[in-house]
């Protein structure tokens, strides 16, 4: 099983690309490819009709259409989701049909580390309506990982301090796993895939 992991920030010490990483390091029943948001230009509609979506966004696209499940580590900046990010998402929609290869009915699990109190719990929220509009299968079984105070939480190799978390982190991907297990049975026996 193939999950691709997108964190949401470009900054070299990302707390959100930090917890992409430890959830890596923490999945023994699934492979995580992490992919890179960087090289994705800023959505202009006059690019898309010209020269069509920049490499960058079609060869993340190949490998979303080819993933099991997306976990998505989203920062919060300002109580919402992240321009960087969501830029990436608007690229990887585009042209609209590739709405239903890359994204419709793929598993997603939402993930964010935050140095607020609170963790990422408004930026997942704000996610919902994108999530909904393209057609992304969201695992709510558990209650969404989020990572507050996250200066403190990950030491300065980007590992958790607490073992604890790490624990935690690994029950929820695990359990993520699971559920793109199921969904893909269920859609097998639908006939989807």
């Amino acid at each position: 099983m193939n999950i691709v992991a997108i964190s949401g920030s470009l900054r070299k010490a990302s707390f959100n690309t930090m917890l992409i990483h430890e959830a890596v390091s923490v999945c023994q029943s699934a492979t995580i490819e992490v992919a890179s948001i960087a090289d994705i230009p800023l959505y202009n509609g006059d690019i898309e009709a010209n020269t069509g979506p920049p490499s960058s966004v079609t060869m993340l696209q190949d490998r979303l259409e080819q993933a099991d499940g997306l976990i998505l580590a989203s920062p919060e900046y300002n109580n919402g989701v992240p321009g960087v990010m969501k830029n990436a998402i608007d690229w990887l929609s585009r042209p609209s049909e590739k709405i239903d290869i890359v994204f419709a009915r793929k598993p997603l699990a939402m993930m964010g580390a935050s140095m607020g109190s609170f963790g990422t719990v408004l930026a997942q929220a704000g996610w919902l309506p994108t999530i909904r509009a393209l057609g992304l299968s969201l695992w709510t079984d558990e209650t969404p990982f989020l990572v507050s105070r996250a200066h403190q939480a990950f030491d300065e190799h980007g590992h958790f301090i607490e073992d604890s978390m790490r624990k935690k982190l690994q029950a929820y991907i695990e359990a993520f796993v699971t559920f793109i297990a199921t969904t893909k049975r269920k859609e097998s026996m639908r006939g989807v895939v």
